[in-house]
């Protein structure tokens, strides 16, 4: 594939309400940036401590380790007061579609940390810090041998009690998680966060209800955008989150534009909101919660908001678990309110003892 050229194109997709997800509504764009350019320095240890604040009792130390041929970034929090000649449970931490590291996923982490959990999380493949060409591929293939590649560094560390090994998937993590999960027998108990399994999202749209003819016609572009790549035409992206909103966007990306695309949200230079429009053949080929009915054994904690449009996947995901499982649904909260705010505390209220009594 060639890289994009500094020449933006733009593609205009049409989009109604009812098919608002994640990608939905937004202009397909070129990138214009080069693989190098699409990555920032990570913060210190220090930048993170100074901006999470000094009570929060963890330290984080920045990480690599290897998904086959890719370089992985993350960051590990252990707990104040660490003792490297303990065994600790840890939790693998997984962010969502378009996220990074330091964002929502490195919260949960900084808390479950506080509470004397080792956690890791990390860039996805292709994505943030993290290397691995094209750049913006989202691929749930590479996400989840991203996270099973988690746990192998997580294996390697002394400190690490392997029999007590965690996910925690946040929105599309979530999808990637249970499905790392049920093939990763190392992985003891699961939790998600406003869950969203990206492939059935994708298809169906936000609210679940686009029709087979409009999933189809997707495909269609995907395929015709692959021959005019294949023939040495540039890339095209799609943004994972409007730019732009207005009273008739749906709620969620509103608020999911506040949290991603404005300063007094939580912007982060790595978190570029472009996602290559050729991955979307391979979202719409994964399904996250099939075969949660009979390989998803491990405890499971589905946690979401009573407000939030995606509500539909966490109930979808805990009805077809079979054994230990709790879904907690958090009365008032949106989806995005379980990024950052007074309901990510309400959430941890029930991670926190899950891990301990799981792990």
């Amino acid at each position: 594939m060639k890289k994009a050229s500094s020449t933006t194109k733009t593609v205009t997709r049409a989009a109604s309400l009812r098919r608002h997800f994640i990608i939905a509504g937004a202009a397909l764009s070129a990138a214009s940036a080069s693989a190098a350019e699409s990555k920032v320095a990570a913060p210190t240890a220090r930048e993170i401590r100074q901006a999470s604040g000094p009570t929060d009792g963890f330290d984080v130390r920045s990480v690599r380790f290897k998904n086959g041929a890719i370089q992985m970034a993350g960051n590990l929090y252990v707990p104040k007061g660490f003792d490297p000649s303990r065994k600790y449970a840890a939790v693998v931490v997984l962010h969502p579609a378009g996220g990074v590291k330091e964002q929502t996923a490195g919260l949960y982490a900084q808390r479950l940390a506080s509470q004397g959990f080792v956690t890791l999380a990390y860039d996805a493949s292709h994505q943030g810090e993290s290397g691995g060409e094209p750049r913006f591929l989202e691929s749930p293939e590479a996400r989840v041998a991203d996270t099973r590649s988690a746990v192998d560094f997580l294996t390697t560390l002394g400190y690490v009690d392997r029999n007590r090994i965690g996910a925690l998937g946040i929105c599309a993590g979530s999808g990637y998680a249970v499905k790392a999960t049920m093939l990763d027998r190392r992985i003891k108990a699961i939790a998600t966060v406003s869950a969203f399994d990206i492939g059935t999202g994708f298809r169906k749209g936000w609210v679940g209800n686009v029709p087979l003819a409009e999933q189809l016609a997707t495909l269609e572009k995907v395929s015709a955008q692959r021959t005019a790549e294949a023939g040495g035409g540039e890339p095209i992206y799609v943004n994972y989150v409007p730019e732009t909103v207005d009273a008739s966007t749906h709620r969620d990306m509103r608020e999911a534009h506040a949290y991603y695309r404005t300063p007094a949200g939580h912007m982060h230079p790595n978190s570029q909101n472009k996602m290559l429009f050729t991955s979307l053949d391979k979202i719409y080929a994964f399904t996250g919660f099939d075969q949660v009915e009979t390989l998803l054994t491990q405890p499971l904690l589905v946690v979401a908001g009573s407000e939030a449009g995606s509500l539909w996947h966490s109930r979808d995901l805990f009805a077809k678990k079979k054994g230990d499982k709790e879904l907690f649904v958090i009365k008032g909260a949106t989806h995005m309110d379980l990024y950052a705010g007074e309901h990510v505390d309400q959430a941890l209220q029930k991670l926190t003892p899950f891990y301990k009594q799981k792990l």
